[in-house]
């Protein structure tokens, strides 16, 4: 072990970010990020910043959850060697009877942020310094037509290209194709990535489909319209549509992106971190590639700290065709300096030099 990356110690905090207003998907909707923020701290001071961001409509993954989880981990993470972040992440997952994705995010996070700084390099070098941009898309969530005309207009004005929305909400796909008619009146050249988090049933998607089609709209990508076991349906909806298809919720491992790859249910991937870590954000991305897959970079309801990360991870490792990394514009304070920097769509981590760049304030 090398002594001045040994853990000294580990905080943990919950992270309550106010928004705007409540951000909708099909599942529920949530009127606060409520997060966990970790601090580590090596043997020579060096800190690293992580956090943790479930969603329950997402997953059913709670505030509490991650902070029983992170708690825990205080009684046998100190003088380990952070260097062995895949390890500690590991062994937090193994000892714990709660499941949470996002606290071994934080964790892992949080490790590799004070190792790098401790290094002086940044974590979009540590993953391999393919690039630094990405463009990212921004999200009109679940609501009426006109409210979703006017997020897309209110979209366009920051200079966005990519709009996300949300489908699969209450009212169905009448209600659905109500909203996506009204933004594409309004944006009709912005490409659309239509986001079900697993809330479509097939007969649903196969109207929305062709309610689409007959109102000439193209989708750039279906992410994750149905259950997220449904590989088979995931398959035929690509083959019914002729349009790309991405697994989110399917995929948290490198074992489901493989059952992703063997069954043919997409050709993209979204890998966020908060699903089951860096590790295995890794794993993931390297299957996809392996096979040929579309990559893009995601998340939950999170701060700048955690998008920045998940920026530092697709820009560095490279080929990330889409990003979905917009959930700080949602957030009504930032409790943070430092971070990516936004022009329109554009995200830029090239100014970062150690770690992930980001503080608290």
């Amino acid at each position: 072990m090398t002594e001045t990356t040994a853990i000294k110690l580990l905080q943990i905090a919950p992270l309550d970010i106010p928004l705007f207003a409540p951000f909708g998907i099909s599942g529920g909707a949530q009127a606060m990020a409520n997060n966990v923020l970790v601090t580590v701290e090596l043997a020579d001071g060096t800190r690293g910043y992580g956090e943790a961001a479930p969603l329950p409509p997402y997953n059913g993954e709670t505030q509490a959850d991650a902070l029983t989880v992170l708690r825990d981990a205080r009684a046998w993470i100190a003088g380990r060697d952070a260097r062995a972040w895949r390890e500690i992440g590991a062994e937090l997952t193994q000892r714990s009877a709660v499941r949470s994705g996002s606290a071994r995010c934080a964790l892992e996070t949080a490790l590799l942020d004070a190792l790098t700084r401790h290094d002086g390099v940044a974590l979009w070098t540590f993953f391999g310094g393919a690039g630094t941009e990405l463009e990212t898309d921004m999200t009109v969530t679940t609501g009426t037509p006109a409210e979703a005309a006017d997020a897309a207009r209110a979209i366009g004005a920051r200079g966005i290209r990519m709009i996300k929305v949300k489908v699969g909400g209450a009212g169905g796909p009448a209600h659905d194709l109500a909203r996506l008619g009204a933004i594409h009146e309004v944006a009709p050249e912005a490409p659309l990535i239509l986001d079900g988090n697993a809330g479509v049933s097939r007969a649903a998607a196969s109207e929305l489909v062709r309610g689409l089609k007959a109102r000439g709209i193209v989708p750039a990508l279906l992410e994750q319209w149905l259950a997220k076991d449904d590989l088979a349906g995931a398959r035929a909806l690509a083959e019914e549509s002729g349009w790309l298809v991405a697994a989110d919720e399917s995929v948290t491992t490198g074992a489901d992106a493989e059952q992703i790859v063997q069954q043919r249910a997409a050709q993209v991937i979204n890998i966020k971190l908060m699903k089951g870590g860096v590790g295995a954000a890794l794993d993931i991305a390297a299957v996809a590639q392996r096979a040929g897959l579309g990559l893009m970079i995601g998340g939950n309801v999170e701060s700048i700290l955690a998008m920045t990360m998940s920026a530092c991870f697709a820009a560095g490792q490279g080929g990330f065709r889409f990003a979905d990394l917009d959930t700080p514009l949602f957030l009504a304070t930032n409790p943070f300096v430092g971070g990516f920097t936004l022009t329109g769509g554009r995200i830029s981590v090239a100014a970062i030099a150690a770690g992930h760049g980001v503080i608290p304030r």
